[in-house]
Protein backbone atom coordinates (compact mmCIF):
# COMPACT_ATOMS: atom_id res chain seq x y z
CA UNK A 1 0.00 0.00 0.00
CA UNK A 2 1.69 3.34 -0.90
CA UNK A 3 0.63 7.02 0.99
CA UNK A 4 -0.20 9.58 -1.08
CA UNK A 5 1.69 12.47 0.78
CA UNK A 6 -0.61 16.00 0.12
CA UNK A 7 1.08 19.37 -1.11
CA UNK A 8 1.47 21.24 2.28
CA UNK A 9 -0.87 24.13 2.33
CA UNK A 10 0.21 27.86 1.70
CA UNK A 11 -0.46 30.45 3.61
CA UNK A 12 -0.25 34.01 2.15
CA UNK A 13 0.22 37.21 4.00
CA UNK A 14 -2.14 40.36 2.98
CA UNK A 15 -1.11 43.91 3.91
CA UNK A 16 -1.95 47.09 3.33
CA UNK A 17 -1.35 50.24 4.78
CA UNK A 18 -4.18 53.36 4.73
CA UNK A 19 -3.22 56.73 4.30
CA UNK A 20 -5.29 59.07 6.11
CA UNK A 21 -5.46 62.73 8.20
CA UNK A 22 -4.42 60.79 11.22
CA UNK A 23 -1.21 59.23 9.35
CA UNK A 24 -0.83 55.73 8.07
CA UNK A 25 -2.11 52.72 9.58
CA UNK A 26 -1.55 49.00 8.22
CA UNK A 27 -3.68 45.32 8.51
CA UNK A 28 -2.10 42.16 7.91
CA UNK A 29 -4.16 38.96 7.64
CA UNK A 30 -2.93 35.64 7.43
CA UNK A 31 -4.82 33.45 4.95
CA UNK A 32 -4.45 29.97 3.76
CA UNK A 33 -4.83 28.90 0.26
CA UNK A 34 -8.49 28.96 0.48
CA UNK A 35 -8.60 32.84 1.79
CA UNK A 36 -9.73 30.76 5.45
CA UNK A 37 -8.47 33.60 8.04
CA UNK A 38 -5.21 32.34 10.45
CA UNK A 39 -4.15 35.68 12.15
CA UNK A 40 -4.88 39.30 11.79
CA UNK A 41 -2.70 42.19 13.23
CA UNK A 42 -3.01 45.73 13.28
CA UNK A 43 -0.70 48.68 13.57
CA UNK A 44 -0.88 51.95 15.28
CA UNK A 45 -1.15 55.06 13.45
CA UNK A 46 1.97 56.49 12.44
CA UNK A 47 2.14 60.50 11.86
CA UNK A 48 5.45 61.46 10.06
CA UNK A 49 6.13 65.48 11.31
CA UNK A 50 7.77 67.95 9.04
CA UNK A 51 11.05 67.35 9.71
CA UNK A 52 10.55 63.75 9.54
CA UNK A 53 9.54 64.70 5.84
CA UNK A 54 11.91 66.77 4.95
CA UNK A 55 14.71 64.35 5.87
CA UNK A 56 13.26 61.62 4.74
CA UNK A 57 12.16 63.03 1.29
CA UNK A 58 10.80 60.37 -0.79
CA UNK A 59 11.86 57.45 0.56
CA UNK A 60 9.63 58.72 3.43
CA UNK A 61 6.38 56.62 2.66
CA UNK A 62 8.93 53.63 1.88
CA UNK A 63 10.10 53.76 4.99
CA UNK A 64 6.95 54.09 6.65
CA UNK A 65 4.70 51.26 4.48
CA UNK A 66 7.92 48.99 4.80
CA UNK A 67 10.19 49.32 7.89
CA UNK A 68 8.12 50.71 10.06
CA UNK A 69 4.84 49.47 9.28
CA UNK A 70 4.90 46.16 7.55
CA UNK A 71 8.03 44.73 9.15
CA UNK A 72 6.62 45.16 12.63
CA UNK A 73 3.08 43.39 11.75
CA UNK A 74 5.22 40.62 10.55
CA UNK A 75 7.69 40.34 13.51
CA UNK A 76 4.34 40.38 15.55
CA UNK A 77 3.03 37.51 13.55
CA UNK A 78 3.58 33.94 14.49
CA UNK A 79 2.00 32.71 11.34
CA UNK A 80 4.43 31.84 8.31
CA UNK A 81 3.68 32.52 4.62
CA UNK A 82 4.79 31.59 1.11
CA UNK A 83 3.91 34.51 -0.47
CA UNK A 84 3.60 38.23 1.00
CA UNK A 85 0.83 40.14 -1.33
CA UNK A 86 0.67 43.87 -0.90
CA UNK A 87 -1.89 46.91 -2.61
CA UNK A 88 0.43 49.59 -1.32
CA UNK A 89 2.57 50.52 -3.82
CA UNK A 90 5.56 51.93 -0.93
CA UNK A 91 5.26 48.17 1.48
CA UNK A 92 6.93 46.24 -1.41
CA UNK A 93 10.04 47.91 -0.28
CA UNK A 94 9.48 45.21 2.80
CA UNK A 95 10.91 42.40 0.45
CA UNK A 96 14.53 44.43 1.35
CA UNK A 97 13.79 42.56 4.86
CA UNK A 98 11.99 39.46 4.71
CA UNK A 99 13.51 36.01 2.90
CA UNK A 100 9.65 35.58 1.35
CA UNK A 101 8.77 36.87 -1.72
CA UNK A 102 7.03 40.08 -2.11
CA UNK A 103 4.78 41.02 -4.45
CA UNK A 104 1.94 44.31 -5.37
CA UNK A 105 -1.61 43.94 -6.85
CA UNK A 106 -1.50 47.04 -8.72
CA UNK A 107 -4.78 48.34 -10.03
CA UNK A 108 -6.76 46.68 -13.52
CA UNK A 109 -5.82 49.83 -15.01
CA UNK A 110 -1.86 49.17 -14.81
CA UNK A 111 -0.72 49.95 -18.03
CA UNK A 112 0.24 46.64 -19.62
CA UNK A 113 3.48 46.09 -20.69
CA UNK A 114 5.26 42.42 -20.72
CA UNK A 115 5.80 40.24 -18.47
CA UNK A 116 9.71 40.06 -16.52
CA UNK A 117 10.28 43.57 -18.17
CA UNK A 118 11.39 46.32 -15.05
CA UNK A 119 8.98 49.37 -14.55
CA UNK A 120 11.68 51.97 -13.40
CA UNK A 121 8.63 54.43 -12.23
CA UNK A 122 7.68 52.36 -9.76
CA UNK A 123 10.97 49.98 -9.15
CA UNK A 124 8.84 46.54 -9.66
CA UNK A 125 9.48 44.14 -12.24
CA UNK A 126 5.76 43.04 -13.88
CA UNK A 127 5.20 39.47 -13.15
CA UNK A 128 1.98 39.43 -15.28
CA UNK A 129 -1.45 39.26 -14.76
CA UNK A 130 -3.41 38.06 -11.73
CA UNK A 131 -5.52 35.23 -11.33
CA UNK A 132 -9.24 35.93 -12.83
CA UNK A 133 -7.79 39.31 -14.55
CA UNK A 134 -8.09 41.15 -11.02
CA UNK A 135 -5.05 43.48 -11.29
CA UNK A 136 -1.30 43.02 -12.22
CA UNK A 137 1.40 41.41 -10.29
CA UNK A 138 4.78 42.71 -9.67
CA UNK A 139 7.91 42.30 -7.58
CA UNK A 140 10.92 43.98 -6.80
CA UNK A 141 13.02 45.00 -9.11
CA UNK A 142 15.82 43.69 -6.90
CA UNK A 143 14.13 40.64 -6.61
CA UNK A 144 13.24 39.68 -10.19
CA UNK A 145 13.99 36.31 -9.75
CA UNK A 146 10.51 35.93 -7.27
CA UNK A 147 8.34 36.22 -10.37
CA UNK A 148 9.09 32.17 -11.12
CA UNK A 149 8.66 31.47 -7.42
CA UNK A 150 5.29 33.73 -7.36
CA UNK A 151 3.97 32.45 -10.81
CA UNK A 152 4.77 28.77 -9.33
CA UNK A 153 3.23 29.32 -6.51
CA UNK A 154 0.22 30.74 -7.69
CA UNK A 155 -0.58 28.23 -10.05
CA UNK A 156 -1.04 26.27 -7.43
CA UNK A 157 -4.18 27.95 -6.51
CA UNK A 158 -6.11 27.06 -9.76
CA UNK A 159 -8.51 29.86 -9.13
CA UNK A 160 -9.08 29.11 -5.57
CA UNK A 161 -9.10 32.60 -4.29
CA UNK A 162 -9.05 36.39 -5.01
CA UNK A 163 -6.20 37.84 -4.52
CA UNK A 164 -7.70 40.93 -4.35
CA UNK A 165 -10.67 40.14 -1.82
CA UNK A 166 -8.46 39.91 1.72
CA UNK A 167 -7.48 43.60 1.26
CA UNK A 168 -10.74 44.56 1.19
CA UNK A 169 -11.03 42.70 4.28
CA UNK A 170 -8.94 43.85 6.08
CA UNK A 171 -9.87 47.57 5.55
CA UNK A 172 -13.38 46.64 6.59
CA UNK A 173 -11.34 45.36 9.92
CA UNK A 174 -10.07 48.20 10.19
CA UNK A 175 -13.08 50.20 10.58
CA UNK A 176 -14.33 48.01 13.08
CA UNK A 177 -11.03 48.51 15.25
CA UNK A 178 -11.80 51.80 14.52
CA UNK A 179 -15.40 51.36 15.89
CA UNK A 180 -14.17 50.04 19.15
CA UNK A 181 -11.18 51.96 19.67
CA UNK A 182 -8.67 49.62 19.27
CA UNK A 183 -6.44 51.71 16.33
CA UNK A 184 -6.49 54.64 18.59
CA UNK A 185 -3.96 52.09 21.24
Amino acid sequence: MTATIAPPTLNFGFLTVLREAGGYLGGYLVTNQWGRPLEFRLSTAIQPNRVQQILYARTLEPYLCADLIGKTLLDKTTMPVQLLLTDTLAALDLRLRVDVPVLWLAPCESAPTPAGEDQPSTGTSLVGPAPSNRGMIHCHARFSGDAATIREVLERLTGAMDLAEPFARIREAIGEARKLGVTGR
